[in-house]
């Protein structure tokens, strides 16, 4: 596996995009996600930490912050993951302040104005996409993979 600090883009004058999440029980939901905010330009991705998805979830991740960044920083598409140092719903504004990128992306269900307003404020445009799975495959999510899993293991 590459190494999670390694630049993956040689774009020119490619345009900063930023995204942020969890990234547990990783799916091709996630995939097609990171493939269209990578659309819009260089990719950096902004992992919660174990300790920050503990608070928000109330139970710890299956897969540990380490796992999680090697899968992400493994993605052609993906130019920097790292694990967020902050903690709350913005635990990346820091990294987020520190990168200035052009495009914030979330997914209909990550939009909130707490993160809105947080672009506006640094002067970054704020996208929101809708869920659209991969060409030929299912709609994904973590809840309804982890739906599919007890009714697979419930037989």
């Amino acid at each position: 596996m590459k190494n999670a600090s390694k630049i993956k883009s040689n774009k020119k004058h490619s345009k900063k995009v930023f995204v942020s999440g969890c990234f547990d029980l990783f799916h091709s939901g996630h995939i097609a996600f990171l493939k269209s905010a990578a659309s819009f330009g260089d990719l950096y991705v902004a992992l919660g930490s174990d300790k920050n998805i503990e608070f928000l979830k109330s139970k710890k991740p299956v897969f540990s912050e380490k796992e999680r960044l090697n899968i992400v920083s493994s993605l052609s598409f993906v130019k920097k993951a790292f694990v967020s140092k902050g903690s709350g719903l913005i635990d990346f504004s820091q990294e987020l302040k520190s990168i200035k990128p052009d495009f914030f992306v979330v997914n209909k269900d990550g939009d909130s104005d707490l993160k809105k307003n947080l672009c506006q404020s640094i002067k970054t445009q704020y996208i929101v996409l809708e869920r659209k799975p991969l060409p030929g495959l299912p709609e994904r999510s973590t809840t309804k993979l982890i739906a599919a899993i007890k009714n697979y293991y419930s037989k």
